[in-house]
C-alpha cells in the first residue's frame, strides 16, 4: 500500500507535530512513536498477547493518544472509558472487556480506584498517569524499555462501550484481520475520503490540523481523530469544550477539520457578533456534525458564517450510514444524506416489511464486509439485526432519490391520543427562540390520552424563567407546529443534563415523571 499510516509518517518525518494538548504542548511524531513503542514493550513483558484487551480512563490528550498507538500496531483492543461514570460502572466494563492492563490519569483517581477493585483487576497490570492509590506508576512499566519498532507488528482495533440506554452497556468488537497496522491504518482512511478529506498537506499549504471537540472515549471522535492522524493532520486536543476557545484555536492553529454536533453549532451563534467577528476561521473546510439532529435553521446560520465547510452524516458505534455534502443539504434541508457507497439502508414497519419512500418507520443499515458483535451478548446482537442490516432504533424515512429524513428515536417517540409525535421535531422550533438555550420534549403520564407532551427548557443567559416565558415560547410555535405537538406544559432547569459530546440524558429527565407508572415503549 502507500505511505500512510502514524508509524510509517513518524518514521519518515519524526519532526512532524503530531498533536497538541489542550495545554498547547507540542508533541512531535517522533516522540510518540517512541513512547508508543515502549509501551508495546513493556506491556508483552506483562503476558499482554494479540487479541487481549487495555482500557484507559484518560482526558483528552496525549496520554489516551499513545495507549491507542500502542494498541493499534500491537494487535490488541484499546477501550477509552467514559470518566463521568461510576467507579462500578467503569469497573463493569474493565471486567467486561477481560482488560489486561488497566490505565486511570490523576484526575480521575478516586472512580479509577474504586473501578479496579470492583473489576478484581492485577493491581500489577493497574497504571497511573501522576499518583493513583493501588496503581503502579506508568513510567515503571516503560521505564528502560526499547523506543524501536516491536517485532511481530498487527493491526488492533479500538473497542467502544455503547451507552447502554438500556441495561449494561456493550463493547462492540470486530474481528482482527491480521494485517500490518500501517495498512490498516491506511484503509481506515476511507472514512475521511469520503468527506472528500486529502491525506497530509495539499502542495504548498501548512498541514491540516483536526480539532478534537468532544470527549476522546467516543467512537466517532476517535475515529475521526485517529484517522486524521493516519493521514498526516496534526490533533489539536480540547480539554472542555467552549464556543470562544473553538474559534481561537480554529484562527491559532489554521484548523481545517473537526468533528461537532448540533450543541456545538447552538453555542458558536449564542456568541455575541463582536466575538465572533473576532476570529479568523476561514481555514476551516470540513466541519464535520452527527449525533443528533440538527435543527434547519440553526444548520443555515452555521452554512451562512462558515461557508461551505459543514458537512453532516448519520452512522453508529455498529457502522454504517449516510453522508449530506453542504450542497445535498442545501438541495434538501433537513436530510443526514445519501447512503456510503459501502452502506445500504431499509425502512421498515412494524412487522418488519419494507415501507414505500416517504413513510416513516426504523432504520436498518448495514455495512459490506463489516461484521461486528456486541461482545459476550449474542442475544444482543441477534435481536437488533434483520437478516444482516443492524439498527440502533432510530426513526425516519427515505425519499424516492435516496435521501434519508430523521425522525426521532424509537424510545423518544410520543403516543398521545393513538398519534405518533416525535420529540426532535419539537425541539427544533424551541430552540431557535432567542431565550432558550437548550431544550428537551418528551411524555410524561396522562390518563386520557395514555402520554401528554411536556417540555423541559434551559433558558438563555438574562431570560428569567416562569409563566410568562412559557406563555411566549409556546405562541412562537403559532404557524409553525400543528397543536397536537405543542408541549401541554413547559418546566425550566438551570441545565440541560448532556454527555460533553451533547447526547441529551432525556431519561434523567423522563424518569422521575414515570416513577409509578409503566411506559408502553
Amino acid at each position: 500500500m502507500g505511505s500512510l499510516g502514524f508509524w510509517r509518517l513518524a518514521q519518515a518525518d519524526p519532526e512532524w507535530v503530531a498533536a497538541v494538548d489542550p495545554d498547547g504542548t507540542e508533541h512531535t511524531a517522533g516522540a510518540l512513536l517512541s513512547r508508543a513503542n515502549r509501551l508495546v514493550h513493556g506491556l508483552r513483558a506483562l503476558g499482554v498477547e494479540k487479541g487481549d484487551g487495555i482500557c484507559g480512563l484518560v482526558p483528552n490528550g496525549v496520554d489516551g493518544l499513545v495507549l491507542y498507538l500502542a494498541a493499534l500496531q500491537a494487535g490488541w483492543y484499546y477501550t477509552p472509558i467514559n470518566w463521568h461514570l461510576t467507579g462500578p460502572e467503569i469497573g463493569y466494563i474493565v471486567a467486561d472487556s477481560e482488560a489486561k492492563a488497566f490505565f486511570v490519569h490523576d484526575r480521575y483517581a478516586q472512580e479509577g480506584a474504586r473501578a479496579a477493585e470492583e473489576s478484581g483487576i492485577d493491581p500489577r497490570r493497574r497504571f497511573a498517569f501522576g499518583a493513583v492509590e493501588g496503581f503502579r506508576s506508568y513510567e515503571e512499566l516503560v521505564d528502560g524499555r526499547p523506543d524501536t519498532l516491536p517485532e511481530d507488528r498487527s493491526n488492533g482495533a479500538t473497542m467502544h462501550y455503547t451507552s447502554g440506554t438500556t441495561g449494561r452497556p456493550k463493547g462492540v468488537r470486530r474481528a482482527l484481520a491480521g494485517i500490518d497496522p500501517d495498512d490498516s491504518a491506511e484503509l481506515m482512511g476511507f472514512l475521511l475520503t469520503l468527506f472528500g478529506i486529502p491525506p497530509g498537506a495539499p502542495a504548498g499549504q501548512p498541514p491540516q490540523a483536526h480539532l478534537v471537540t468532544s470527549p476522546n472515549y467516543h467512537t466517532a471522535v476517535t475515529q475521526f481523530g485517529g484517522t486524521a492522524l493516519h493521514m498526516g493532520h496534526t490533533l489539536v486536543y480540547m480539554d472542555r469544550w467552549d464556543a470562544e476557545d473553538c474559534l481561537r484555536a480554529i484562527e491559532k492553529y489554521s484548523i481545517t477539520n473537526t468533528h461537532m454536533v448540533p450543541t456545538h453549532f447552538k453555542r458558536l451563534v449564542s456568541l455575541p457578533e463582536e466575538t465572533r467577528r473576532r476570529y479568523d476561521v476561514s481555514s476551516m473546510k470540513w466541519a464535520i456534525h452527527a449525533a443528533a439532529p440538527c435543527p434547519v435553521p440553526l444548520k443555515w446560520q452555521m452554512l451562512d458564517w462558515w461557508g461551505d465547510c459543514i458537512w453532516e452524516y448519520y452512522a453508529a458505534t455498529e457502522g454504517g450510514g449516510t453522508i449530506a455534502s453542504p450542497q445535498d443539504w442545501r438541495e434538501h434541508p433537513g436530510t443526514v444524506g445519501k447512503a456510503w457507497p459501502i452502506s445500504e439502508l431499509l425502512i421498515v414497519d412494524e412487522d418488519n416489511d419494507p415501507v414505500p419512500a416517504g413513510t416513516p418507520g426504523t432504520i436498518y443499515m448495514k455495512m459490506a464486509g463489516v461484521e461486528f458483535e456486541y461482545k459476550g451478548d449474542r442475544e444482543k446482537t441477534e435481536k437488533n439485526r434483520l437478516k444482516d442490516y443492524f439498527t440502533v432504533g432510530d426513526i425516519g424515512y427515505l425519499t424516492e432519490d435516496g435521501f434519508l429524513f430523521l425522525s426521532d428515536r424509537k424510545a423518544d417517540m410520543i403516543i398521545s391520543g393513538g398519534a405518533n409525535i416525535y420529540p426532535a421535531e419539537i425541539e427544533n422550533e424551541i430552540v431557535m427562540h432567542p431565550k432558550v438555550a437548550d431544550v428537551a420534549v418528551f411524555g410524561i403520564p396522562d390518563e386520557e390520552w395514555g402520554e401528554q407532551i411536556k417540555a423541559v427548557v434551559e433558558p438563555a443567559a438574562g431570560a428569567e424563567p416562569g409563566p410568562d416565558l412559557a406563555a411566549e415560547i409556546l405562541s412562537s410555535l403559532e404557524g409553525r407546529l400543528a397543536k397536537m405537538k405543542w408541549p401541554r406544559s413547559i418546566d425550566f432547569i438551570e441545565a440541560m443534563p448532556r454527555e460533553p459530546n451533547g447526547k441529551l440524558l432525556k431519561r434523567k429527565l423522563r424518569d422521575p415523571y414515570w416513577k409509578d407508572h409503566e411506559r408502553a415503549i
